[in-house]
């Protein structure tokens, strides 16, 4: 049976929610005349590349996530128009937008709502999306199936009061066939970047945001690039900038031409080509996607121990704790020490951990089945509750607890 899917998201510009629904589409997770998108805010750089599938995509120009007066009604049309079994929302404004569109229609489709992010402190965030996540605490009961992308997530939002009875847990998935390393590729990337044989370069992925942490990762650099004359540093993502305010006068004026910040690119997966060691330096992550893509190029990398890094590396790599800019530096040090071979070694076994558990077409089945399921619960039975594993009977508290920092360095 078909299932006529409904996806409703903040925007579609440049991040790690929108490039996995993208792939999730581009994927074949529904076919294109059983798929609809709305974008709450803009189309951005996603919702012309969704269209090229084939895919319906409407944007309704909110603001900041505020809804103007006319939005709800018009998202309420463009769902009875759609008519879809399953309404699934991504993020918290658009699983509380589903959740209310839904009530609007005289043949009320199945709600799925995928949270995309960690909760550690709630006051972190800015009061809008406070809001938000305690409006999706509130209504958490209402939905068939809330999606998680962590496991670390789940349980962070089940402690803080989301129900779990409907919770379940799908990774983002990857593209390894697209996404692998390429040792012709990789001598060509080199040159172009003005990389030679002998040099080491370490890599890092990530718009300049302050969960990103890259005041952490400049600090951990420049104590590498004080040890090891030959390492160069390649720090691809939006907003990067050695005289941004937050990370003016961290890179001395005599190691600066030891790095490369390339601003935002579409051509990551060619740039990871260049790297020998891979760094995530972030403090609030729920799946890290850069991770698991250098993971399928088979390069060696080093993790804060946040969100799911340490699951999604398994054995392969090192996991330090965020906010240590020396413990991440002695772990870049011992990657980039360590034998060549070893080196390759962990790389192979990084690639074979995404392909063995993160593979995109594992991914696409497991929202098909979801779909299939609370889409037509009376053909193929109701969604399984949470596994015994994931219950706890530990008391609900409004404040959830930030990483340990204890050491947790790998061999």
């Amino acid at each position: 049976m078909s299932v006529r899917v409904l996806h409703v998201i903040t925007g579609l510009g440049t991040g790690g929610a929108e490039r996995n629904l993208y792939n999730l589409l581009a994927a074949g997770v529904s076919a294109p005349d059983e798929v609809a998108v709305i974008a709450l805010m803009d189309e951005g750089s996603y919702g012309p590349r969704i269209r090229e599938l084939g895919i319906e995509v409407h944007a309704l120009g909110m603001r900041q996530g505020i809804p103007a007066p006319w939005t709800l009604p018009r998202l309420g049309a463009l769902v009875r128009r759609f008519a879809p079994d399953v309404i699934q929302g991504w993020m918290y404004h658009g699983n509380l937008m589903v959740s209310m569109a839904a009530r609007l229609c005289r043949q009320r489709p199945a709600v799925s709502w995928n949270v995309r992010q960690c909760l550690y402190q709630i006051e972190r965030h800015k009061p809008l999306t406070r809001w938000a996540i305690r409006a999706n605490r509130r209504l958490s009961g209402g939905p068939g199936a809330i999606v998680f992308n962590s496991r670390l997530s789940r349980r962070q939002h089940r402690d803080f009061g989301f129900r779990d009875d409907a919770a379940l847990v799908i990774p983002n998935g990857f593209d390894t066939a697209a996404v692998a390393p390429d040792s012709a590729s990789r001598q060509h990337v080199r040159k172009r970047l003005g990389f030679n044989d002998e040099q080491w370069v370490v890599g890092h992925v990530a718009r300049c945001h302050p969960i990103k942490d890259h005041p952490n990762l400049l600090r951990a650099c420049v104590t590498v690039a004080e040890r090891m004359p030959q390492a160069r540093f390649l720090v691809v993502g939006r907003g990067v900038d050695f005289d941004a305010p937050e990370l003016a006068g961290i890179v001395p004026d005599e190691y600066r031409s030891r790095f490369l910040l390339t601003g935002e690119r579409d051509d990551v997966g060619e740039l990871m080509q260049a790297m020998d060691v891979f760094c995530q330096s972030s403090w609030l992550e729920a799946f890290p996607n850069a991770l698991a893509e250098a993971m399928a190029c088979e390069l060696s990398c080093v993790a804060t121990d946040v969100g799911d890094s340490d699951y999604i590396l398994g054995t392969s790599g090192r996991i330090v704790p965020p906010r240590d800019s020396q413990a991440l530096a002695r772990a870049l040090l011992e990657a980039l020490n360590e034998p060549a071979d070893r080196r390759r070694e962990r790389g192979r076994e990084a690639r074979e951990r995404i392909v063995s558990e993160f593979g995109l077409a594992q991914v696409v089945e497991q929202y098909r089945q979801l779909y299939q399921r609370i889409g037509f619960p009376a053909q193929v039975g109701s969604l399984p509750s949470a596994p015994s594993s994931e219950a706890s009977s530990e008391p609900v508290s409004e404040t959830v607890s930030e990483p340990a920092s204890g050491p947790s360095t790998r061999p």
